[in-house]
């Protein structure tokens, strides 16, 4: 990732403020930052997890590239020796089977909240 935060969890708890007789309530500022520690620690954990979930649907994305590949150039050869009625019905199969497979794909990636 390029970008840098600023902060992190520690540095916001060790935070002091300067107080002079007209500063803000150090209980107020406490509980503020208590909230906004909780919130950056979900917004890290969300971060860490739909990374987690990108990496394992490019591998997934990958396998299902090479198999396709590998299907494809057997279906050539295969097509090279056949019957030509035979080769469009074997490209129709082939279409219906990759349309599946993109639909699960797509459906399991659309929904950041599923487990897998």
């Amino acid at each position: 990732m390029a970008d840098k935060l600023n902060l992190d969890p520690v540095t916001i708890v060790n935070k002091k403020f300067g107080v002079d007789f007209k500063g803000y309530d150090p209980n107020e500022v406490d509980h503020m930052l208590d909230q906004v520690i909780e919130d950056y620690q979900t917004y890290q954990d969300m971060v860490d997890s739909l990374n987690a979930k990108v990496a394992d649907l490019e591998k997934t994305n990958a396998s299902l590239r090479a198999r396709l590949i590998e299907v494809e150039g057997k279906e050539r050869a295969r097509d090279e020796d056949g019957d030509p009625m035979m080769q469009g019905a074997s490209n129709v199969d082939i279409l219906k089977r990759l349309t599946k497979l993109e639909n699960e794909v797509f459906k399991n990636s659309g929904n950041p909240n599923r487990k897998h």
